[in-house]
C-alpha cells in the first residue's frame, strides 16, 4: 500500500444534491437525475477525489447550478463580493462542468497531490477534455462515448468507436478484453492526443461491449482495465455520504455558502472514517503485526495435524486396552513404516506413541 510504484489516481464524478422541496434556495436549478431519468430541483455535486485503489479521499468539490436559462430557478445573492471566496464559488457554480473540472484539477495540481492519472466515466469524456487534462500533466483513463459525433483517427481512417469495433477482428475465448487499437482523438478534423481504445465485454449485457480510452500508451490492456476499476471508490463515497452521513438531509439552509460548508463537513467526516478504516480495520495496514501473523498461520501444517490425530488415536487405544500397550505401539510403528519417507522422518521427530 505504500509502494512508490502503486498507481494513484484522481477520480472525477458528480451526483445529485437534491433540494426537491425548496423554493428560495440560492442558485437553485432544475437538474437531470440519471437514476430516476427526470428533472428535479437541486444541484450537481461535482467531486474530485484521490485513490490508490484501496482508500478514497475527497479532495475538492463544487455544487453546480446551471448556466443562465430556463433551468435556473434562483439567482446568486448580489450582496456577496465577487472578489471573496463565496463570490468565486458562486461564479464557479454557474460554469459548464468540463470547465469546472479543469479549474479544480489545476488546484489539485498546485497542491502537489501525488497522482498520475485522472479517471471518469462517459459524462466527462470528450476529445477536448482528454487533450486539456493531458496538457495539465495527467494521463486519462475513462469510459469512451459510443457516439457518432466522437471520432478517432485509426489506421489512417477517421471513424467512431462503433465503426472501429466492426472493422477489426475480435479476440476469442475468455479474454479480458475483446479488442485493443491505438488511435488519435479528433475534434473538427484536428488531431488532439494519441489514445488507446480497449473494448471489453459488458457484464450486464453479454452481447454488448464497453470502450475504455487511455492516453498512457505504455499501459497494457489488463492494466487499463484494472486502473479504471479504481473509479468505483467514488461511487462508494456517494453512497456512504447519502445513506449514513446525511449529505442531503442535515442542511435546510437557503444560503449557497451554508450548503457548501455542509458538504465540506460531510467530506471531512468521510475522510476521518476512511483513514480510520485504513489504519485499524484493513489487515494489510497493520505493519509488523501483519507479518507476525503470517508467521503464525503455517504453524498448524498438514504434518502437525496428522500427528495430533495419531496422538489422539493412540491415547484412545491405550485407554480402551490398557493391557495391550505393546500391541498398540507395535501397530503404530508398523503404520509409520508404511508412510512415505518424508512423512515418517517428520513424524518420528515428534513421535506420538
Amino acid at each position: 500500500m505504500t509502494d512508490a510504484g502503486r498507481r494513484c489516481a484522481i477520480i472525477v464524478d458528480d451526483s445529485l444534491f437534491s433540494r426537491s422541496r425548496s423554493k428560495r434556495v440560492e442558485l437553485l436549478a432544475n437538474v437531470y437525475d440519471h437514476v430516476s431519468h427526470r428533472y428535479t430541483k437541486g444541484f450537481r455535486l461535482l467531486v474530485l477525489g484521490w485513490t490508490d485503489g484501496n482508500t478514497f479521499l475527497p479532495l475538492t468539490f463544487c455544487l453546480l447550478s446551471t448556466s443562465k436559462g430556463k433551468n435556473r430557478l434562483n439567482e446568486a445573492d448580489a450582496s456577496v463580493d465577487a472578489r471573496s471566496n463565496g463570490g468565486k464559488q458562486r461564479k464557479l457554480a454557474q460554469m459548464e462542468a468540463p470547465a469546472v473540472v479543469l479549474k479544480l484539477l489545476q488546484e489539485v495540481k498546485a497542491a502537489s497531490v501525488p497522482a498520475q492519472y485522472v479517471l471518469f466515466d462517459t459524462w466527462f469524456c470528450s476529445p477536448s477534455s482528454l487533450k486539456a487534462i493531458h496538457d495539465l500533466g495527467y494521463d486519462v483513463t475513462a469510459m469512451a462515448k459510443k457516439s457518432k459525433k466522437v471520432r478517432y483517427l485509426c489506421e489512417g481512417k477517421i471513424s467512431n468507436v462503433k465503426a472501429i469495433y466492426k472493422e477489426h477482428k475480435k479476440r476469442r475465448g475468455r479474454s479480458r478484453y475483446l479488442l485493443s487499437v491505438d488511435a488519435v482523438a479528433m475534434k473538427q478534423g484536428e488531431s488532439l492526443v494519441p489514445v488507446r481504445l480497449v473494448f471489453v465485454r459488458n457484464r450486464n449485457k453479454r452481447k454488448d461491449y464497453l470502450v475504455l480510452v487511455t492516453t498512457d500508451l505504455s499501459l497494457s490492456e489488463e492494466e487499463v482495465i484494472q486502473l479504471y476499476g479504481k473509479r468505483w471508490g467514488i461511487e462508494v463515497f456517494f453512497k456512504a455520504c447519502k445513506s449514513y452521513l446525511r449529505l442531503g438531509k442535515d442542511c435546510r439552509s437557503v444560503s449557497y455558502d451554508a450548503m457548501t460548508a455542509h458538504v465540506a463537513v460531510v467530506c471531512t467526516r468521510y475522510m476521518l472514517l476512511a483513514v480510520e478504516e485504513r489504519e485499524n480495520t484493513d489487515g494489510r495496514s497493520l505493519g509488523e503485526l501483519f507479518y507476525l501473523g503470517l508467521d503464525e498461520l503455517p504453524d498448524l501444517k498438514y504434518m502437525e495435524a496428522l500427528r495430533l490425530v495419531l496422538q489422539e488415536f493412540a491415547e484412545q487405544l491405550r485407554a480402551e486396552y490398557p493391557s495391550e500397550v505393546l500391541l498398540v505401539e507395535s501397530l503404530l510403528e508398523r503404520f509409520l513404516n508404511d508412510l512415505p519417507a518424508l512423512w515418517m522422518s517428520r513424524l518420528r521427530a515428534q513421535k506420538c506413541a
